[in-house]
């Protein structure tokens, strides 16, 4: 499910991104994606390609990894974004929600580090 408000467009500064063309309240559930979860060997395999800055740590141990599918590895990041993503782990699904309301026309972020609002160094940061 992807909400029929979102877009994607080019952005200034970070190639693609999500927006919306309507105002969304905060709490509303915007994208619900299924995830392809792969298990530690290939999570090996796949930190050497590009395809590691787009995969998930998964499940509770972390050493597994997952892909979403739909628009989720088109948000881009942000210390304070406006929208959360949650991983679930019996349905292999994420689920992106916002954190306050959005106005029509602006970009959606989520934060690479888990909580919206942590400012914990993602990994493009310290390369």
């Amino acid at each position: 499910m992807i909400a029929p408000c979102l877009y994607i467009a080019a952005t200034a500064q970070m190639g693609k991104g999500v927006f919306t063309n309507a105002p969304i309240t905060a709490g509303s559930v915007i994208e619900i994606a299924p995830a392809i979860v792969m298990s530690a060997r290939e999570r090996k395999l796949l930190d050497q390609t590009l395809l590691h800055d787009y995969i998930f740590e998964w499940g509770f141990d972390g050493n597994r990894c997952a892909m979403a599918l739909g628009w989720v590895p088109v948000y881009n990041h942000s210390f304070l974004s406006n929208c959360e993503y949650e991983m679930d782990y019996e349905t292999n699904s994420i689920q992106i929600k916002t954190v306050r309301d959005i106005a029509a026309g602006e970009e959606l972020f989520i934060n690479y580090g888990g909580s919206w609002d942590s400012d914990k160094q993602v990994w493009f940061e310290t390369k």
